[in-house]
């Protein structure tokens, strides 16, 4: 892999804390603060950091970080090196601080690298783990764009997309997502659809009919089983939508595959 994973792990300071590379950080570190306040200085800048504060930090940036007595702080940080992150890192622009959501799966790969690093060393799988920060790094910049004030859809709108994408093969509601949102439903049903051009049902239609030609060619489940783990309730439910936006049966389309 052409990538080094120096350290990873999470941090939690009652007591104060300070640090400082006044010279130049030596490698890329990236920190996400989850609880409390921090303070730092990112290349002469002083920035006080909150929940869902990232820090993004290359080689040779002036870096400090302050953490007073009692203002309980908790970060999940990492420090890495290799050309793969060289090439991630000069592939777009990369703000120092960005507020993101602490998203769980995005937390769970911190957590996974954390894990993978605390392994005795002959036990280490520097592939995994590797390709692991490659996913994580992906996420991030992800989350900075979606945060950002470039991203296509405001914010609030792209919270609902993807709680529809993580929830459209299962039952869900509009209240759900809203609340997702942090938005009343009107206001979050009349937002989605200026923004995305259709409603949250027929976003979430959507997901279910690619999720089931996936499944449709790619496995050998009856069209009925297909139709409820895809969401749809029941196989009359699913033919009469399948044949409504593909102009065939589904099991038409299957054996034309």
């Amino acid at each position: 892999m052409s990538e080094n994973i120096l350290f990873c792990g999470y941090s939690y300071h009652i007591n104060g804390y300070h640090s400082q590379y006044k010279s130049g950080y030596p490698i890329y570190l990236f920190r996400l603060q989850t609880e409390g306040l921090c303070e730092v200085v990112v290349k002469g800048r002083t920035v006080e950091l909150g929940k869902g504060d990232l820090l993004l930090i290359k080689p040779g940036d002036h870096y400090e970080l302050l953490v007073q007595a009692g203002q309980n702080s908790a970060d999940y940080h990492l420090g890495c090196e290799g050309a793969w992150i060289d090439e991630w890192w000069n592939r777009s622009e990369k703000p120092d601080v960005s507020r993101i959501d602490l998203d769980e799966k995005l937390l769970s790969l911190w957590r996974q690298i954390m894990i993978e690093k605390r392994r005795p060393a002959q036990s280490q799988n520097e592939e995994l783990a590797g390709y692991l920060l490659r996913a994580l790094c992906l996420s991030l910049e992800r989350a900075v764009t979606e945060t950002g004030h470039s991203f296509s859809h405001p914010y609030p709108v792209t919270r609902m997309m993807r709680y529809i994408e993580e929830h459209a093969t299962i039952p869900f509601k509009l209240e759900e997502v809203a609340q997702h949102a942090g938005l009343s439903v009107s206001r979050s049903v009349h937002l989605f659809k200026s923004s995305v051009g259709k409603t949250m049902m027929e976003y979430a239609q959507e997901i279910r009919l690619s999720a089931a030609i996936e499944r449709m060619k790619y496995t050998t489940q009856t069209l009925e089983q297909i139709a409820i783990d895809c969401g749809f309730g029941s196989y009359p439910y699913f033919h009469r939508v399948f044949k409504k936006k593909y102009g065939v049966a589904p099991g038409t389309y299957r054996r034309n595959e």
